[in-house]
């Protein structure tokens, strides 16, 4: 992927999305065949996120020098697998190239039918065929499809109902915090338990028994392609679509009821919803009267990964009283009609230039302009998230606390 010059971080290639994929994934392990920079870095991101040492894939890199280069040798990942499963015993070991191997053209699968009869009892899974080609959010396409289409097993539906949640990966902020509400939600309204959290609460195990849901819960576009392979070999429905605000909450609710031909619990949605109205009927007093007072400091600004801008723009705009800024997503494929793609030539002046309203952005840029870095809605990151239990962006709950971010930030300026 080219590379110019940026003053933020880069969009990361197609091999970053994967690696971050792959990384929350128990029972496995991902080795990574080339230099130690990338993966050591990553690999403190990642705990810096949320996914500790002990709780996801153990990280590996091989190492590699001249010698290794010049003459395309890869006696070092044949140890380094050997060594990683006498230690850790992993079900499935995901090999990824890194950016030398990859320009020479290591050819990692052919590397892995070539090992795999020497470890019966570990899968060798490359992952990564245009890695460095692709941006992040396809990389992590990538890595689902490749999952799906690898490791789940023949297996019957499940005894009580199930669902699969697909695209709750570490790259997306408050992935866990998303994710856990989704599961809330679930349980209130279907009653029903996930099978798989794919990826970032996921095992091997659970990636062997998806096939086994009533429904898969498409929670990013970038799911869709494993959704469908699903559909296709277990004919397991899918919903796509992340469940902002508290009409779309419940309209998302009904539409996973319509999947599996049950509506969702009444008393559970009217409750929850009743519970956020009124949770949230000052604050939306309070934004209605500067709307109407002042529309321009009631413009609301946001820019990531398109689902979420669209979800979180729809509910501040059409279910609250804020007023359409500029928005925009951070990936060029994902662009259209509606949501444009911003360059950081683009976004960086609409940040700095911000003067009233509400501004929505990784907490880099955020920090750098000066703005309320409470209302970061995506990354790159500034802070570390070890803490599980943070409120969410999506469901009720999530809700309730947009609104309370928005009338905290018009507090602090008027």
């Amino acid at each position: 992927m080219f590379m110019g010059l940026h003053r933020f971080k880069p969009m990361p290639s197609g091999r970053m999305g994967i690696f971050w994929t792959l990384s929350g994934i128990k029972e496995a392990a991902v080795i990574e065949f080339g230099c130690m920079g990338h993966n050591l870095y990553s690999g403190a991101d990642l705990r810096r996120a949320g996914i500790y040492e002990g709780f996801g894939a153990p990280l590996y890199t091989t190492y590699i020098d001249e010698t290794d280069i010049s003459l395309g040798d890869t006696s070092r990942l044949d140890a380094t697998i050997r060594q990683v499963i006498a230690n850790d015993k992993p079900k499935v070991i995901f090999l990824q190239p890194s950016a030398v191997p990859e320009v020479i053209g290591t050819d990692l699968f052919a590397v892995a039918n070539e090992l795999q009869s020497d470890f019966p009892e570990t899968r060798l899974l490359p992952i990564g065929h245009g890695s460095f080609a692709i941006s992040q959010h396809k990389g992590v396409q990538e890595a689902l499809l490749a999952l799906v289409k690898a490791l789940p097993l023949d297996i019957d539906r499940s005894e009580n109902p199930t669902y699969n949640i697909i695209g709750s990966c570490p790259d997306l902020f408050r992935y866990k915090a998303d994710a856990g509400e989704i599961i809330r939600l679930m349980d209130g309204a279907f009653g029903m338990k996930p099978c798989c959290i794919l990826s970032s609460d996921a095992s091997i195990s659970s990636i062997e028994e998806m096939g086994s849901a009533n429904v898969n819960l498409v929670i990013r576009r970038e799911g869709l392609p494993a959704a469908e392979l699903l559909q296709k070999r277990f004919g397991t429905p899918y919903v796509l679509g992340r469940p902002y605000g508290i009409k779309g909450t419940s309209q998302w609710l009904n539409d996973v009821g319509a999947s599996l031909e049950r509506s969702p619990d009444k008393g559970f949605t009217e409750s929850e919803e009743n519970l956020a109205l009124d949770q949230i009927d000052n604050a939306n007093y309070t934004l209605e009267g500067n709307a109407w007072s002042y529309p321009q400091e009631a413009a609301i600004s946001i820019g990531g990964h398109a689902d979420v801008v669209k979800g979180v723009l729809h509910f501040a705009t059409k279910e609250m009283p804020l007023k359409v800024g500029t928005f925009w997503c951070d990936c060029p494929e994902m662009a259209d009609d509606e949501i444009p793609y911003f360059s950081e030539e683009q976004w960086i002046p609409v940040v700095k230039n911000h003067d009233k309203g509400y501004l929505m952005f990784s907490g880099e840029a955020l920090k750098w302009a000066g703005k309320n870095t409470q209302l970061q809605i995506t990354n790159p990151d500034i802070g570390w998230r070890i803490h599980p239990y943070e409120p969410p962006f999506v469901g009720y709950r999530g809700a309730v606390n947009l609104v309370n971010l928005w009338v905290n930030e018009y507090t602090l300026t008027h």
